[in-house]
């Protein structure tokens, strides 16, 4: 089983990604109870993709978080580090743009995109905060960051509930309906080891985000956070 913490090795996380690439969409649906549809909806409306902006969709997967993007006329980039991932996601669409990329290192210009956003990535990502800067180095001045990931719940009796289900629901579920049920404990671990909403919010802030807001969904299971470069970058006045 792959251990979860926060010092992950990379190669071991793509491998992971890459053996469950086929039905990650649909161990998704299962294991969310129906909830992950619900949570792409509200990622797309923070994002607020307008025709021809350029918008970054990280640890895009198989592109079911990309096609809201591309549908509403932005100019997408569906990135990945996991190889099996993409192939899957160039297989089922092929309209968009995938490419290959590190989210500590990303291939791309300075001030590239109108809007950056990661969904349920952010947590296997080896340096969160050399990630969180890349994304404000590759935002233009005034862009926005949208990173939907697992989170605290705040009611204290849901949980224990929710613990309940990670330990004992979640990976039961992905033996039956996962191809890698090792995948799914590490997720419930991965879980339980992430910040919650106010501790990512600093994270933010501390890498030179501004206009930091965040909203629970699902009773804080997940939190969608949004925030902004600054409008003027230092260094970009003459």
């Amino acid at each position: 089983m792959t251990s979860a913490d926060l010092t992950k090795r990379p190669e071991e996380v793509s491998a992971m990604f890459d053996e469950v690439a086929p039905g990650y969409d649909r161990t998704n649906d299962v294991l969310s109870l129906g909830q992950a549809a619900r949570w792409r909806t509200a990622t797309t409306r923070a994002v607020d993709p307008q025709p021809g902006e350029r918008v970054l969709d990280l640890a895009a997967g198989t592109g079911t978080s990309s096609v809201p993007f591309d549908r509403a006329g932005a100019v997408v980039t569906a990135a990945d580090f996991s190889e099996g991932m993409l192939a899957e996601g160039r297989r089922r669409h092929p309209e968009l743009n995938f490419v290959w990329a590190d989210a500590t290192d990303l291939p791309f210009d300075d001030a590239s995109f109108d809007a950056v956003t990661i969904s349920f990535g952010l947590r296997n990502v080896v340096d969160t905060e050399r990630a969180l800067a890349e994304m404000l180095r590759v935002l233009r001045p005034g862009g926005r960051v949208v990173i939907c990931e697992f989170s605290t719940p705040t009611w204290r009796p849901f949980a224990k509930l929710y613990d309940f289900y990670l330990g004992n629901v979640l990976p039961l579920g992905a033996r039956l309906v996962s191809t890698n049920d090792s995948a799914y404990p590490y997720l419930s671990e991965s879980i339980l080891a992430w910040p919650d909403q106010r501790a990512l919010g600093d994270l933010l802030r501390a890498a030179g985000f501004e206009r930091i807001e965040w909203r629970n969904l699902s009773g804080g299971i997940v939190a969608l956070h949004r925030a902004f470069t600054p409008s003027e970058r230092a260094g970009s006045q003459s």
